[in-house]
């Protein structure tokens, strides 16, 4: 329990359905849909098309998306790749013949077929109650009516001006003469909410043919980009089988490779081999950033999509493998590895939500980059997403850019079950951070007792490209010991990752749920 004599938020508690977003608006969107209904993939639907609205840099239909569901009863989640593909016509020799090499984040070849609106559309014929007009109904007003500009959002938005400026359509849509709009202000997208009607109206299709991918593959090609609308018109989501570790007796499921979820549970492998909970600060600061250099080291070699390379997922997740990595570790000093092979980023929404009946979804939606490759498209309001920055234009290289394939993904949804029951859907927001962000925080719980808030108000850390990344909050003593033993501080300007969480206790009939106070959202529950 968290020391009420100090500022901080307790975990909100509820009987009956809950959901926890990184938006108070779509909090409130998720839960009106559950008193009203709806189910839990109904609520994730309606909160995230409000989140593509109310957190435009952090995500957007333009995006991608995952999910992992898990209806009530089933022994294990139902997971969901909404990852979009690279162009058909796209290759290593045909970037190198127009003379790139590198996949810039600002670049039309950085986008790929966006994903999102193809998987909601699934998940809403195959397991929802209600249909797209109701629950896209809330983010259309947000659009068309305007929302008030959030802390978070504000702060994100003012420090992506000169990206947004880069682009002649974004410079209009999105900033206000050139700047971010004041917190607290209305902010309208009329253009965005016209295209969410008609995609309410005519689901898939509504966004993948007619004058959405006509104006998205116009936008593109002026730029120099491959897109086609045959490229379009043949998005669809494909449904996977997820993976799995066990971890203190609990199941940890994640969506399988081109997701970045096996490293999260190769880091949770390792973890399991050393008891943090008995451990210093410092110690299990030390621990996570090693095991971090050697479980993102294998997923900057192996981690692909499956359908173009052989991905050695159980290799990766085998006892051998953790016991290999983990010999590896020196306790008292820092290592240096090799820096990783993929584009920054900190920019994702998560929300995770249990309905009445106990069917439990863990669902995330991102653009990537802070409003993905600030590439809009114009008469339609849809940011594009950046995600193919994440490809090679390497021959050599396993995640090297060809057409129709998907790029190494980072944004990663979690479910934990015990003896095929939910116990909780819960995810990190973040980029790199997000398989250490899974694994910090079920260690807090499992392993230090902490509820599931305070273990999301835990200062972070991120070992990464040479340094190990820390947030304000760790004792003054905790980074001059981990400089003693070798560390790079870099002390960072914004938080790292955001999160939400849903724990279910089954012994009280309880709902217990938190969210991150590094973003402006709630958990809100009934």
């Amino acid at each position: 329990m968290r020391d009420l004599h100090r500022p901080g938020r307790s975990p909100v508690m509820a009987p009956d359905a809950m959901i926890a977003t990184s938006h108070p608006l779509a909090s409130q969107v998720g839960i009106d849909i559950l008193k009203s209904g709806g189910n839990a993939v109904d609520a994730a639907i309606a909160a995230c098309a409000t989140l593509c609205v109310v957190e435009p840099a952090m995500t957007g239909i333009g995006g991608d998306c995952f999910a992992l569901y898990a209806p009530d009863g089933a022994s294990q989640p139902v997971a969901i790749n909404g990852s979009g593909r690279a162009p058909a016509a796209a290759s290593v020799d045909a970037l190198l013949e127009r003379g790139v090499s590198t996949i810039e984040v600002q670049s039309p070849h950085a986008v790929t077929v966006p994903g999102a609106v193809a998987a909601w559309c699934r998940l809403n014929a195959d397991y929802g109650r209600k249909g797209l007009d109701e629950l896209l109904a809330p983010a259309i007003h947000y659009a068309e009516n305007g929302y008030p500009v959030a802390q978070r959002v504000g702060s994100d938005w003012a420090g992506l001006i000169p990206k947004l400026m880069a682009d002649a359509v974004s410079s209009r849509r999105m900033t206000l003469d050139g700047s971010a709009p004041r917190i607290g202000t209305i902010f309208r997208q009329p253009e965005l909410g016209t295209t969410l009607r008609r995609i309410a109206e005519q689901g898939r299709d509504g966004f993948y043919t007619g004058p959405v991918a006509d104006d998205i593959v116009e936008r593109l090609r002026g730029l120099g980009g491959l897109h086609t609308l045959d490229d379009f018109a043949g998005c669809e989501p494909e449904y996977v089988t997820p993976i799995s570790t066990d971890y203190r007796g609990f199941r940890v499921y994640e969506c399988p490779p081109n997701g970045q979820g096996v490293c999260a549970l190769m880091l949770l492998n390792i973890l399991s081999r050393h008891q943090p909970g008995g451990m210093s600060e410092v110690d299990r600061v030390h621990l996570m950033a090693e095991a971090a250099k050697r479980a993102y080291r294998q997923r900057d070699r192996y981690v692909t999509d499956p359908g173009f390379c052989t991905v050695p997922v159980d290799w990766l997740l085998s006892g051998e493998h953790a016991a290999w990595l983990d010999a590896l570790i020196d306790p008292a000093r820092a290592t240096e590895m090799a820096e990783t092979d993929f584009p920054d980023h900190e920019d994702t929404t998560y929300l995770c939500c249990v309905d009445a009946d106990g069917n439990a979804i863990s669902f995330i939606n991102s653009l990537f980059a802070g409003f993905g490759s600030g590439i809009m498209a114009e008469r339609s309001g849809v940011m594009l997403q950046n995600r193919g920055s994440s490809f090679r234009v390497d021959h050599d290289h396993a995640n090297r850019i060809e057409g129709g394939k998907r790029p190494m993904h980072t944004i990663i949804p979690g479910m934990v079950m015990k003896d095929s029951a939910t116990v909780a859907p819960f995810g990190v927001m973040g980029g790199h951070y997000q398989p250490v962000g899974h694994a910090s925080l079920l260690s807090h719980v499992l392993d230090r007792g902490l509820d599931i808030q305070e273990a999301m108000d835990q200062p972070r850390s991120l070992a990464i490209n040479g340094v190990l990344q820390v947030e304000n909050a760790f004792a003054p003593e905790t980074y001059v010991e981990l400089e003693r033993r070798g560390h790079v501080l870099e002390h960072v300007a914004t938080p790292l990752g955001g999160s939400q969480c849903v724990w279910i206790d089954r012994t009280e009939g309880v709902l217990i749920g938190g969210s991150d106070p590094r973003k402006d959202g709630c958990a809100i529950g009934y």
